[in-house]
């Protein structure tokens, strides 16, 4: 019998290297698209990883589930060590471990109605059959808010918002404890975002589930993380509950970022920081602080350029890797309300 009180995923010192293979005069030069990231998450707890397109987020959630195989490090759920699973064990743990991807189109048979695409899981795993898979289906399209009506109709048929909600009726079909939603409303318009937002915290507080919540926008995870992780470059540059990250970021990355959320009140003034310069050839990653070649911090300096920061706890919960997190960040100084608007 697992313990309560334990974490469910446990992710330790996790690396997912690519070998490229070089140019005519070059050699073949490896690619970190994940660089050492260890972190846990407990029961029932939503954990938003936010960072831009390239840091290698969709990669570890994908290294989690083991959709693609890691270089090295290990990912524990449950006291079960997925990396060491058959084919068979891991093919059974996939009904507690599943993925909502980014574009709900592209993850639908566009030759399957979405009711036999709901219906499809339930058979694999043999949930049920006949009558009660056909049953099962239409209460899984009722909890996401779909009309069961829909169940015959192919997904061309169907509106961004509602494949998306089909994408998650299939996911929930095995009835799982832990889902890694992929951009799940990266795709879809602002206002259908919300629906589908308040559906997820809905469906977590409902069913008691976990969440690896990706984005590239904090906005998005604000009102559904309960700790927010920042990527950049296949590294970790912050961890720290929502609340703190969304008032006093400790990192500068964060902090660029966290400029960027729209404020809703057109009398809020806000510094927009714009990051000088696109993100480094994660092949050629730059010495020292992956992030200083953009940092716009003014107290960066030489020991930025030579010295790798480590992840560190400087306060109870607060995990940053910068050599400079120590001192106050002056970058958001008197905007810490309207960023937590």
């Amino acid at each position: 019998m697992s313990d309560a009180t334990a974490p469910l995923l446990s992710v330790q010192r996790l690396v997912k290297e690519y070998r490229s293979s070089g140019g005519l005069f070059s050699r073949p030069s490896p690619l970190r698209a994940v660089n050492d990231v260890s972190f846990e998450i407990a029961r029932g707890e939503s954990i938003g990883l936010v960072g831009e397109s390239g840091s290698g987020k969709t990669t570890l959630g994908r290294l989690i589930l083991r959709l693609v195989e890691a270089t090295s490090g290990r990912v524990i759920f449950d006291d079960v060590d997925v990396f060491n699973l058959d084919t068979r064990s891991l093919r059974s743990l996939r009904r507690r471990m599943q993925i909502v991807f980014q574009d709900p189109f592209g993850s639908l048979n566009p030759r399957m109605r979405v009711g036999a695409a709901v219906r499809e899981p339930i058979a694999v795993h043999r949930i049920a059959r006949g009558n009660d898979a056909t049953a099962a289906v239409v209460r899984l399209f009722q909890e996401v808010g779909l009309d069961p009506s829909y169940i015959d109709r192919y997904p061309h048929e169907l509106s961004g918002g509602q494949r998306q909600r089909v994408g998650i009726a299939r996911a929930l079909s095995v009835e799982p404890e832990f889902l890694v939603l992929d951009e799940p409303v990266s795709a879809l318009d602002v206002s259908v975002q919300a629906q589908v937002l308040n559906l997820l915290a809905d469906l977590r507080e409902r069913r008691n589930l976990t969440y690896l919540f990706i984005a590239h926008d904090l906005a998005v995870v604000r009102h559904i993380a309960h700790r927010i992780v920042v990527m950049y470059l296949g590294r970790f540059m912050e961890m720290a509950p929502a609340a703190s990250t969304y008032t006093e970021p400790l990192h500068p990355y964060t902090s660029s970022l966290l400029s960027a959320v729209p404020v809703p009140d057109p009398r809020e003034q806000r510094e927009r920081i714009v990051l000088q310069g696109d993100m480094p050839d994660p092949r050629k990653p730059p010495t020292g602080c992956v992030f200083h070649p953009r940092c716009p911090h003014p107290k960066k300096d030489q020991r930025c350029r030579s010295e790798v920061p480590m992840l560190r706890e400087v306060a109870e919960n607060r995990w940053v890797a910068c050599h400079l997190a120590a001192e106050p960040l002056p970058l958001l100084s008197g905007q810490a309300s309207g960023a937590a608007n």
